[in-house]
Parts: C-alpha cells; structure tokens; sequence
C-alpha cells in the first residue's frame, strides 16, 4: 500500500508543475500542440525514471562507499546531462519525426529541473531502490498527464474567441492556476 501511495502522491497530490512549479519552461513551451506534449511526457518519463535510478545507485554504490556524498549534486548533474545525450542520440536516429517535433526542448530536458529534483529528493527522503522506481514513474507520469490536459485545453483556446489581451501565454498562465487550483483537490485523497 506504502508503494500505491508513494505512485498516486507523485501523480495527483503533489504534482511537480502544479504544487512546486517545477518544469515550467517544457510546460509552457511543448504544451501547443497535443502530439508534442505527448512525445515530450514520453522522453520525460524515460529520462527521469533513468536518472533517478542511475543516480540512486551511483549515490549508494559509489559516494556512500567513498565518503563522497558532498559530491552528489554534480554528479547528479554529469549523469543526467550524459543520460539525456544518449536518449537525443537515440531519438535523433529511431524517431526522427518526434524529434524534429520536440525542437530545442529534448536537450532542455539535461537542464530540466524536475529530473535532477526528483533524483535529489529519492535520496533526501531515503527511498530504497523499489521506492525511488515508484516515485520516478509516479512524478513524470504526473508531469505528462498535466502536460497532455494543458495541451488539449490550449489547443482549444486557439480555435476560440479569447480577449487580445489575454491571448497567448498570459490565458496560458489563467488556465495552469485553474488547473492547480483543481488538482488541489486530490491533497487529501491519500
């Protein structure tokens, strides 16, 4: 049950854009179109279950052992920044389409930093390994289920009648406080 709550949390409760306003810059930019949101929460749920674990065993096979651990953020950052060339790599010869879609935002998922919290936050809290699996499928799920609602809705705010003063990123911004304000809700499902 621990495990279900610790997935729900990280989906739901405590949303990485909507409660910490954590990977605002991909939100914002990827969201126009429903297929990039998608691809985007894709490669997001790739690079941050990616991260956290190859982080984790790094920080507890490694820095533990040597009595490194002071070093954990920067090697946090030079693994993650590696992780994310190879997954580009990857993209950039076995999904050309998606990649050329995703534009400049794929390698600003290295300096994302929802994938470096949720490295840094599996090991402050402690998580073994199963637990830190959960909570990085539970967040960037979150992430792009909140990328893909706020995609679909700007996506109809275009075809639709919106003040000009409003238009663009300011209704944007009206629409992420609405969504937060909603997902608030879910604070005391767990």
């Amino acid at each position: 049950m621990n495990l279900f709550t610790l997935l729900i949390s990280g989906m739901l409760i405590n949303n990485i854009i909507l409660t910490k306003f954590i990977g605002m810059c991909p939100f914002m930019g990827v969201s126009n179109k429903q297929s990039s949101a998608v691809g985007m929460g894709v490669a997001v749920i790739f690079v941050i279950f990616g991260a956290s674990v190859l982080s984790w065993l790094l920080y507890y096979y490694v820095l533990v052992p040597l009595d490194l651990t002071y070093m954990k953020l920067i090697c946090f950052i030079l693994l993650i920044a590696a992780f994310v060339q190879f997954v580009e790599m990857y993209m950039k010869k076995g999904m050309p389409a998606l990649y050329k879609s995703l534009g400049i935002y794929l390698p600003l998922i290295t300096t994302n930093c929802a994938v470096l919290y949720v490295a840094l936050d599996n090991i402050t809290q402690g998580y073994t390994l199963i637990e830190t699996m959960v909570n990085s499928i539970g967040v960037p799920v979150g992430f792009m289920l909140v990328l893909v609602i706020f995609s679909t809705i700007r996506e109809r705010l275009v075809a639709n009648d919106v003040p000009s003063a409003f238009k663009g990123n300011p209704i944007a911004f009206v629409c992420a406080a609405i969504m937060a304000i909603a997902f608030s809700a879910f604070a005391g499902l767990v």
